[in-house]
């Protein structure tokens, strides 16, 4: 029981630093055209749509899961491994998730700014 409480609570850890890690960018709007903004927005959120997170997702669990069951494997019990596996590739797929977030944010602002905005964050 212990190791499904160990998940569950990796798991909202997981997802708030997933909310967390995905804030819209401030963008000085100081003799900003709202239309011309509003389709640059629009543009720029496509280019970010090239950022594969699925993949990315998958092999960080993938990872996370064999590294955990051969860390679990040292102690010798087959929960342990097990646990080991499951704590592994819920860590490794959100670490990969955030890492791919992350890059889509800076695709966005790098875009953003590429079109003239003063991109505050």
């Amino acid at each position: 029981m212990d190791a499904i409480k160990s998940i569950i609570l990796a798991f909202t850890v997981a997802l708030a630093a997933g909310c967390a890690a995905n804030p819209n960018p401030i963008i000085d709007m100081r003799g900003v055209d709202k239309d011309e903004y509003d389709r640059d927005w629009r543009e720029c959120e496509a280019y970010t749509d090239e950022v594969v997170m699925a993949k990315g997702v998958a092999k960080g669990a993938g990872i996370g899961a064999v590294i955990g069951a051969a860390a679990g494997a040292v102690g010798g019990n087959s929960s342990d491994v097990a646990e080991g596996a499951a704590v592994g590739g819920l860590y490794g797929g959100t670490r990969s998730g955030l890492d791919a977030d992350r890059e889509k944010q800076l695709v966005f602002k790098r875009c953003m700014s590429g079109r003239g905005y003063r991109v505050l964050n």
